[in-house]
């Protein structure tokens, strides 16, 4: 079982969607711990991505990619756009000419796309950011390398749920809601949740 390049337009397509219909929750988070503005960049970027794709649905996977990295790059402000343009961008690289895309190659993706964020960002597992719920998807995806590709999506969403809600009992250490201390504690991560939307978007065109 392989994912398609279609599949992978319909991902982003499908990501959009969910940005605008989670706006105002991931608004809501970011209001508690950070600037308040996540679900609305989230949302304007990934308008920007849908409005983007008709003019390279046709090409490799690799340049669809790198088109939505650099389309994010450029429309959301903040910290999520030069991490998620960054995560977009870095994982083209391995899959430039491919059409499809099998598990392992898939796993290969994500993991330099996520090498990515954590070369931009600087940050850990730990540090209450999208990293946490970036590393519960790999470390799941790699242990189940032998299993149907959507069975790995599908396993990886579980467990990236359970790195998402893991963020609430951490004491923020990177980024604005770091400034807070203490106070970060008992808040959801904003990174987290967007991390486990896009993903599960991923999990859901998967299937189509």
């Amino acid at each position: 079982m392989t994912i398609t390049k279609q599949q992978i337009v319909q991902w982003l397509e499908l990501s959009a969607e969910i940005f605008k219909n989670e706006q105002d929750f991931l608004t809501d988070l970011d209001r508690e711990i950070g600037d308040a503005d996540h679900g609305l960049n989230m949302n304007r970027g990934f308008k920007k991505v849908k409005e983007k794709l008709p003019s390279v649905a046709d090409k490799d996977i690799g340049t669809i990619l790198k088109t939505t990295g650099m389309t994010l790059l450029s429309s959301i402000g903040g910290a999520s756009g030069p991490l998620y343009g960054t995560f977009f961008i870095r994982s083209a690289a391995s899959v430039m000419a491919k059409e499809e895309l099998n598990l392992a190659e898939l796993t290969k993706m994500l993991q330099d796309g996520v090498d990515g964020i954590v070369q931009r960002g600087k940050a850990e597992v730990g540090d209450k950011t999208m990293v946490d719920t970036w590393n519960g998807i790999l470390a799941s995806l790699n242990t189940n390398q032998d299993i149907t590709l959507y069975d790995a999506l599908d396993g990886a969403v579980t467990d990236a749920e359970k790195a998402m809600k893991g963020t609430i009992p951490l004491q923020a250490r990177k980024g604005r809601a770091s400034y807070l201390g203490e106070r970060s504690i008992g808040h959801q991560d904003p990174g987290a949740t967007s991390t486990y939307l896009l993903f599960s978007a991923l999990r859901s065109a998967s299937a189509q």
